[in-house]
């Protein structure tokens, strides 16, 4: 682990966007960490004392476990965002646990020292407040899409947001993962796949989903994703990835 230089900083675009003056204030407490799938950023109930920001093609997810053992994820957060003590002032124990789903570079921050920046920055502090404001919308609309729409439906936003995170065509996920990442058995995401692969939407190899027809694929999509992009737009502009 090392102090983040100025390049790594650029990865994540919601440091990137910083003015210099107010990036300034982050940029002795920020250091960079190899990340693979499946490490736990926080658990839920401990205190939120470190801030993680994805970068380039990582990718994390906000995950929730029913009492019947059921995990789902709530919320995905790439290059565009930050994991953590955005809006909360003090070690606050965090909801939800958060699990790096795509491996990669992660920058990471002392909860207390982001703090201390956002008491020196007022544009700093409003501006991890608009991310908040972000996030929320996307859980918001998890929640909406995972009580209205098909697993079928589900798993074409999930492809799409992937590979827009990725930055190509090839999105580094198994289908135990996909099938973890919404909620159900991997049989449900196995028979889907299998029939996106016969229409000629994807093709899927060990450990990877490859896009064949953007257009197929944004059809099947139930399009809860281009509202969250479209809220991110509005309030943070040109923040959220697009493919």
């Amino acid at each position: 682990m090392t102090i983040a230089t100025p390049d790594q900083l650029r990865q994540n675009v919601l440091l990137s966007f910083l003015h210099d003056e107010d990036r300034f204030h982050l940029e002795p407490h920020i250091i960079a960490v190899y990340k693979t799938a499946g490490d736990v950023l926080l658990e839920a109930g401990e205190d939120v004392i470190d801030t993680w920001f994805p970068c380039g093609s990582a990718l994390a997810a906000f995950c929730l476990t029913t009492q019947d053992g059921v995990s789902v994820d709530v919320g995905f957060v790439g290059r565009e965002g930050a994991i953590g003590g955005i809006v909360s002032n003090g070690h606050v124990p965090a909801y939800s646990t958060a699990v790096v789903r795509v491996p990669g570079l992660f920058l990471r921050i002392k909860t207390s020292a982001l703090e201390q920046a956002k008491q020196e920055s007022l544009p700093l502090r409003h501006w991890f407040a608009r991310y908040s404001d972000c996030l929320l919308a996307q859980v918001f609309q998890t929640a909406a899409c995972n009580a209205t729409h098909t697993i079928r439906q589900r798993l074409a936003k999930l492809i799409l947001a992937g590979l827009a995170r990725t930055g190509d065509m090839e999105y580094p996920m198994t289908q135990e993962q996909l099938a973890s990442m919404l909620g159900v058995g991997r049989t449900f995401v196995s028979r889907v796949i299998g029939a996106m692969r016969q229409e000629g939407t994807i093709e899927s190899r060990r450990g990877q989903i490859i896009l064949k027809d953007l257009a197929a694929l944004r059809h099947q999509s139930c399009g809860c994703d281009q509202l969250v992009d479209d809220h991110f737009d509005a309030v943070l502009h040109g923040i959220y990835p697009k493919i």
